[in-house]
């Protein structure tokens, strides 16, 4: 029996295995290099994501900063990472019209057209009564012989509109779509469109708008590019009609309503600007009771007595409509396929409107032209109508008794006025005119130098001392103070699109810091990554 040895653990076992086995060798040099590379890789991305993270944490408080800065003013708008806070919101683009419709429309015109010429009004044409400002509102008696109409001439001119009435070419079906906006511009009423299009959106109008100009030659392509980013689109009324057989800017507006692409319209002057959103007039109880709706001007009905009998309202002369409100059409909300035949009757009138509606209907009064074509097809079309019944809030230059502007009341509420459009029928607002140094003609209502040029023009001394244009004591009566955000809207302009320059960003600028105490900052962040040297507005 062989002796027992000392008992065994577990370290005293031997493994018979290589050494380089259990102990690695030394890395070689291109191992060691190859982990210089690694931990060079995993420190730059590192020092990546700081960046990122670093970057995220400013621009978040960049943005808490504009959030700050911007979110108490009732004016202001959303802030943009990538520029100043706007309120010009895009509701997408307008949807041109197809090639089938634009055809049908043409057509349209075409028969319209032919029954037009065929049906004259007799005589083929009317005088324009003038009227001495002095001797105030003509009484019922001058109307009846301020136009020297016989009985057999209002004879005539009811059988040729009976006639219009019975051939007007039925609704076209699949044409038309949707609401929109609508304006006419061209010329220096461009400039004034583009203010009252940016309150537009400033207000918060989500609806799409077409601008319509004459032809081409009124179409500035740069601005209807500018204007297509927030919803709006160009169209030119030369692309429907030969414009010889209506030359004149009063007559369209009844043709663009006609050839708009929507069902539903607000139409709106070029001059008439929103103060409040309007989109809601289309959701109003007499909208929809109606699907049109009109809004009054100061004085009251000043048509021939043998108007209401021309028309086939009456038996004969008629003094019915001399008790109404006539209206003025700065706006207008119409639903085309509830109001075709009213809206065809319209262009009728506003086909002979110069040469005989327009005399037949004011009898040369204030306010001669295509306001009031509107109610009298309708009236002869005995198609259901709302006529606003607020009273107009009259806007006066401020230190002065020279109204300017119309203050024009909601639909929505029939009890209560709640201001809507401020129809700047008198001085009317763009940059150019208010605000240009050493420019040339513009048209303008005072003369070939703009307001600030002109110490005849009745806001000369506001422009130059800083001062507002707008009274505020009947603005404050209606609980609006709609200054501030239009001047907001002559910056954008004046700054920031095709109808500023240098010098009228600096004057509009100028006044609104002294006026009303605006500031402007430069957006350094977004100057530093190459957008340029964008100035913020800051409201007061």
């Amino acid at each position: 029996m062989q002796p027992r040895g000392p008992k065994s653990s577990v370290h005293d076992i031997k493994i018979d295995m290589p050494v380089d086995t259990i102990l690695p060798a030394p890395p070689s040099p291109f191992h060691r290099s190859s982990l210089r590379k690694l931990r060079r890789r995993i420190r730059s991305t590192n020092r990546r994501h700081l960046a990122i993270i670093s970057l995220f944490v400013f621009i978040s408080l960049v943005c808490f900063h504009s959030v700050r800065r911007y979110g108490a003013s009732s004016s202001s708008a959303p802030t943009s990472l990538f520029g100043c806070p706007s309120n010009r919101t895009n509701p997408g683009p307008v949807p041109t019209i197809p090639s089938k419709a634009h055809h049908r429309l043409t057509e349209t015109w075409s028969a319209l057209h032919k029954l037009f010429a065929g049906h004259p009004p007799h005589p083929s044409t009317l005088p324009q009564p003038k009227h001495e400002s002095d001797l105030g509102f003509p009484t019922k008696e001058q109307l009846k012989h301020l136009l020297n109409i016989s009985d057999s001439e209002a004879h005539l001119t009811r059988i040729e509109h009976t006639a219009v009435l019975r051939h007007i070419v039925p609704y076209p079906e699949d044409v038309f779509q949707g609401r929109g906006i609508v304006t006419l511009a061209g010329g220096r009423y461009s400039e004034f469109a583009a203010i009252a299009l940016g309150m537009l959106r400033e207000v918060g109008s989500r609806l799409p708008v077409e601008v319509w100009v004459k032809d081409r030659s009124e179409e500035n392509k740069n601005w209807c590019d500018e204007i297509e980013k927030e919803g709006m689109i160009c169209r030119r009324l030369s692309d429907y009609i030969d414009l010889s057989a209506v030359p004149l800017p009063y007559q369209w507006k009844a043709f663009v309503m006609l050839f708009s692409s929507f069902e539903e319209i607000l139409f709106l002057d070029a001059d008439s600007i929103p103060i409040k959103n309007p989109d809601a007039v289309f959701e109003s109880k007499v909208y929809h009771d109606t699907g049109a709706v009109l809004w009054p001007d100061y004085w009251k009905h000043t048509g021939s007595p043998w108007l209401p009998y021309a028309i086939g309202i009456s038996d004969g002369a008629s003094e019915m409509l001399q008790d109404e409100r006539s209206v003025e059409s700065g706006q207008i909300v119409w639903n085309k396929h509830r109001h075709w035949k009213s809206l065809c009757l319209a262009t009728y009138y506003n086909y002979y409107g110069p040469k005989y509606y327009y005399s037949f209907i004011s009898q040369g009064w204030a306010g001669w032209g295509d306001k009031d074509t509107f109610p009298m097809a309708l009236k002869a079309c005995k198609e259901p109508y709302h006529q606003i019944t607020h009273d107009i809030t009259t806007v006066f230059v401020s230190g002065t008794l020279l109204g300017i502007g119309m203050v024009q009341s909601s639909p929505a509420n029939l009890t209560h006025p709640e201001p809507l459009f401020l129809h700047s029928n008198i001085v009317k607002w763009s940059v150019g005119e208010f605000l240009c140094v050493g420019c040339p003609s513009r048209g303008t209502a005072v003369g070939s130098i703009s307001a600030l040029e002109n110490p005849q023009s009745p806001i000369n001394s506001h422009l130059k001392e800083g001062k507002r244009i707008f009274s505020t004591n009947q603005l404050a009566e209606v609980g609006i103070d709609p200054e501030p955000l239009l001047w907001r809207c002559m910056e954008n302009t004046a700054c920031r699109s095709v109808w500023g320059n240098p010098q009228l960003c600096a004057q509009t600028r100028s006044h609104m810091k002294k006026t009303f105490g605006f500031q402007f900052r430069s957006s350094r962040f977004m100057s530093l990554i190459g957008y340029g040297d964008r100035v913020c507005v800051v409201d007061p």
